[in-house]
């Protein structure tokens, strides 16, 4: 009878603890994608609209209702999601001067007034085009190690006029002013670690993928194959961080997209880090507790580097 009760008694302490892990509902959040070969919209684990659609690296919901993301890694395409048609394109390889070049094209922006910023890698440089395509501005880029496939992976013109970007194959983040000329630059870490190559959870770099501006001055950086995300001040000091195994019951692969919503939270996309993972989570970034996540592997597989939240679409900091 005594090792009954003591059974019962262990049975009843560990039930509240068993419940305090469980993984939030895939709740929360009206979700634009890719992954497995479309795009695809999903609402608490609904799929309610999709096309075919290849790999891409960045997407944005435009204030028309139409979608603006890339074909073929280098066409900037605008999607009528209710034809499923494309109703405008800039080629990169092909357009003001690219021809017979290599062109990749990770990162784009729309701006006022139509204009389009892209991130040209392989060109290395930055343009702002109408929809004629005619450039109404360019520089070009600080390069260390000149590759158009990691030129920069995501870039933004902020509004002060200058661009940010993630300079994947440097390892750096730099701030450029309206001329071109980099006002700002941060080498990501690699926190005493030697690089190991691969995209899962056991790869090891500092091929940074996003970073947005923060109210307070400071930046907010996805180290990609660093598997975190991390909070600098201008004067370079790490003030925050979110490491691989730090959140219950996750693992952080390639931390790809941030978006910073309008109550302070934190969403961080997490790419390749393979079933049982989610591919998107928010969290509180003071308690770092997990309060929503994607989990929607068998549907989207193991690449889903960029999404949009159609529920707050223009209220993000991304």
């Amino acid at each position: 009878m005594k090792r009954f009760a003591l059974v019962l008694l262990i049975s009843v302490v560990a039930v509240p603890n068993l419940v305090a892990q469980e993984k939030p509902a895939g709740t929360g959040h009206r979700v634009l994608l890719q992954g497995n070969g479309k795009l695809a919209i999903i609402e608490n684990g609904k799929v309610e609209w999709e096309m075919k659609w290849g790999g891409i690296h960045d997407i944005h919901a435009l204030p028309n209702g139409n979608f603006m993301t890339a074909r073929n890694m280098r066409e900037v395409v605008e999607i009528d999601p209710r034809t499923k048609k494309i109703v405008w394109s800039y080629d990169c390889a092909t357009m003001n001067g690219n021809k017979g070049k290599r062109i990749e094209v990770h990162a784009f922006q729309p701006l006022e007034n139509g204009r389009v910023f892209i991130a040209e890698s392989g060109a290395g440089r930055f343009i702002e085009i109408n929809r004629e395509g005619k450039i109404l501005k360019e520089f070009k880029m600080k390069l260390e190690k000149p590759h158009p496939h990691k030129d920069p992976r995501l870039a933004r013109r902020l509004k002060n006029g200058h661009v940010l970007a993630s300079h994947e194959g440097d390892g750096v983040v730099r701030e450029y002013d309206a001329g071109g000329k980099v006002v700002w630059e941060y080498p990501v870490p690699l926190f005493d670690k030697k690089p190991k190559g691969g995209h899962g959870p056991t790869s090891w770099g500092n091929s940074t993928f996003a970073c947005v501006r923060l109210k307070n001055g400071n930046t907010l950086i996805a180290t990609g194959n660093g598997h975190s995300v991390i909070e600098v001040t201008p004067g370079k000091k790490v003030v925050w961080q979110v490491t691989q195994n730090e959140l219950p019951m996750i693992r952080l692969a390639w931390v790809t997209t941030l978006d910073v919503l309008p109550n302070g939270n934190y969403v961080i996309g997490n790419c390749h880090a393979g079933p049982g993972n989610p591919l998107l989570v928010e969290i509180e970034p003071k308690t770092k507790k997990v309060v929503w996540q994607l989990d929607e592997f068998e549907k989207f597989g193991n690449s889903v580097p960029n999404s949009v939240l159609l529920d707050l679409v223009g209220k993000t900091n991304r």
